[in-house]
C-alpha cells in the first residue's frame, strides 16, 4: 500500500488526476487546492462546473483548517453515522474556487478508508473525491464498472482493491443550515 500512496502523492503534487478507491465508491481524485486540477476534472466528466465537487479530509484537524466553522453537531453525525457521510458546510477555505458551490458551500467527508488517509495525510493537503463515470452516465459501484474512457483520463489508477466485486454506495450527503436545521441531500 505504500508504494501506492508515494506514487499517487507524487501524480497529485504534479497536479495530476488520479482514480482510486475510497470507504465509498471508487472516485476521481485530485488535490483539491489546486485549480487547474480541478478544472481537469470537471473536463473529464464533462460536467458544468455549476455543480460543486467532494473534498476528503483525513482527520478533525483538517476539517477545521477547511472550514470557516465546524458546527457541534456535524461531529456527532460523523461519530455517530453507520456509513460514511459527506457533511455540506459553509464558508471553505484554501479550497480551489471551481470546486466550491455558488453559495460558498462544500461538501466535506472525514474518511476512515486507510488508504484514503494516508494518501490525503502524505499530501497534506485535502484532495477531490467524484464518482468515477461522465456525468449523466450510471455510476460505477466497482472497479470493473468504471469505464475505459474515464481509466483512460487519468494520470495514475491506484492498484488497490481493483479486483473487489461487491458494489459500494455513495456518502449519504447532509447540508448543514446556519440555523441548526438538517437537510439529508442523498440517503
Amino acid at each position: 500500500m505504500q508504494d501506492q500512496i508515494n506514487t499517487a502523492t507524487e501524480i497529485l503534487k504534479q497536479g495530476g488526476i488520479i482514480l482510486y478507491p475510497t470507504d465509498t465508491i471508487w472516485g476521481i481524485g485530485c488535490d483539491a487546492t489546486n485549480e487547474e486540477a480541478v478544472k481537469r476534472i470537471y473536463k473529464l466528466k464533462k460536467r458544468s462546473d455549476s455543480k460543486s465537487l467532494i473534498v476528503l479530509v483525513d482527520n478533525h484537524v483538517r476539517l477545521e483548517r477547511t472550514v470557516e466553522a465546524v458546527p457541534e453537531v456535524a461531529w456527532n453525525i460523523i461519530d455517530y453515522s453507520k456509513k460514511p457521510v459527506t457533511i455540506i458546510y459553509d464558508n471553505p477555505k484554501g479550497i480551489a474556487k471551481s470546486a466550491v458551490n455558488k453559495d460558498n458551500s462544500l461538501g466535506i467527508r472525514l474518511v476512515k478508508d486507510t488508504f484514503c488517509k494516508k494518501l490525503i495525510n502524505k499530501l497534506n493537503k485535502p484532495i477531490i473525491s467524484t464518482s468515477a463515470n461522465i456525468s449523466g452516465e450510471k455510476q460505477a459501484n466497482c472497479f470493473a464498472e468504471i469505464s475505459q474512457e474515464i481509466k483512460n483520463s487519468v494520470d495514475h489508477i491506484v492498484n488497490l482493491r481493483q479486483d473487489e466485486s461487491e458494489p459500494k454506495q455513495s456518502s449519504t450527503i447532509i447540508k448543514l443550515d446556519p440555523s441548526g436545521l438538517i437537510k439529508i441531500i442523498r440517503e
